[in-house]
């Protein structure tokens, strides 16, 4: 189970996953004060949920204030104080004289000039990087085993195919599809008929997306034997490949009429490195893109560790989240209700 008080990038992936920290929110039973469309806390609720001093919350604060400002802890003033007030002195369910400490010698009702004010996932947060709470202990293990029932729920048990709920799969997975057909007509027609073409070119072409061969990749998934390769790709992978084949061709097919004749398969190996060389730097950014959203991704939602690309593991943002799990997202077979044919070609290849 991943240890979140030492990874910031495991925190940051559970704090962005909005479908699971709703479930998270509805089964923990901790109920935050309603303000401005968020669930509110304050320091003095946080330190009795954790069960430890409000100096401990403090120390944390001064250790970690950037991450917890960014999901969600604020200093309240001014008017937004006044109108948080507001909203508390008409809880009849709150012992307001509670939700903060009594060394701070005010109440909300009263005159406190400012107030220390943490949204849920500011909560969840500061459990994260506890250690000496055993309530934060508890609660990590919650977060994560809710983490992976909505995953469960979401995807049946199995997240190898998770690529397949993005809207911009069905698309980019048709595009390669013409684009693939390019790329083996041009192997066809220019290279000496050889049964490893196919597979050797390829596996050139995702060594210089990803750093590695679909062997290794298969590994890296778990695919079964009958399992494709590119039915688990990110739209965003498949449309980079796709520009790759497209490209290939094209030079591969100005390099044979230069020649006049077909090459042989090491020829072949020749040529693509030439290709590679001259584009490097123009794929480069999508390259670097891809390489990291790849990476990222199948750590956060597969569990897979890319080895070759473990320098370019990220944060997983809000707007992927609610990508491949959110409402906008959904299985492939009901993307293709309408388009049966399409998707009896991407499960077959």
């Amino acid at each position: 189970m991943k240890d979140l008080t030492n990874s910031h990038i495991d925190r940051k992936n559970v704090l962005n996953n909005n479908t699971a920290i709703k479930e998270i929110y509805n089964q923990l039973g901790f109920n935050g004060i309603f303000f401005e469309n968020k669930f509110r806390y304050t320091l003095n609720q946080i330190a009795k949920f954790y069960e430890v001093d409000v100096r401990t919350i403090k120390r944390l604060l001064e250790d970690n204030g950037e991450e917890l400002k960014n999901s969600g802890y604020e200093l309240f003033t001014g008017l937004r104080l006044k109108q948080f007030k507001e909203v508390v002195s008409q809880l009849r369910d709150i012992n307001v004289p509670q939700l903060i400490h009594e060394d701070d010698n005010e109440s909300i009702g009263l005159r406190t000039s400012s107030l220390s004010i943490f949204t849920f996932k500011a909560l969840l947060n500061i459990g994260m990087l506890l250690q000496t709470s055993e309530k934060a202990k508890e609660v990590r293990t919650f977060v994560l085993n809710v983490v992976i029932d909505v995953l469960n729920k979401k995807l049946g048990g199995s997240t190898k195919f998770i690529n397949q709920r993005e809207e911009e799969f069905v698309p980019a997975a048709m595009r390669e599809i013409n684009y693939r057909k390019e790329f083996t007509n041009a192997i066809d027609f220019y290279i000496v008929s050889n049964k490893f073409k196919y597979g050797q070119l390829t596996d050139k072409i995702y060594k210089s997306i990803f750093k590695e061969d679909s062997k290794e990749y298969r590994k890296v998934l778990d695919l079964k034997k009958k399992e494709s390769v590119r039915s688990t790709m990110y739209s965003e992978v498949l449309d980079l490949i796709s520009s790759y084949e497209n490209g290939f061709a094209e030079f591969l097919k100005d390099k044979f009429e230069q020649k006049g004749n077909q090459f042989t398969l090491s020829e072949a190996h020749e040529v693509y490195t030439s290709f590679e060389k001259l584009t490097n730097k123009i794929y480069e950014p999508l390259r670097e893109k891809a390489r990291s959203l790849m990476a990222s991704r199948d750590m956060a939602f597969r569990d897979a560790l890319h080895e070759k690309l473990k320098d370019y593991i990220d944060t997983v943002s809000t707007e992927d989240f609610d990508k491949f799990l959110g409402e906008r997202s959904q299985a492939l077979e009901e993307r293709l209700k309408e388009n049966i044919d399409v998707f009896k070609r991407l499960k077959d290849r």
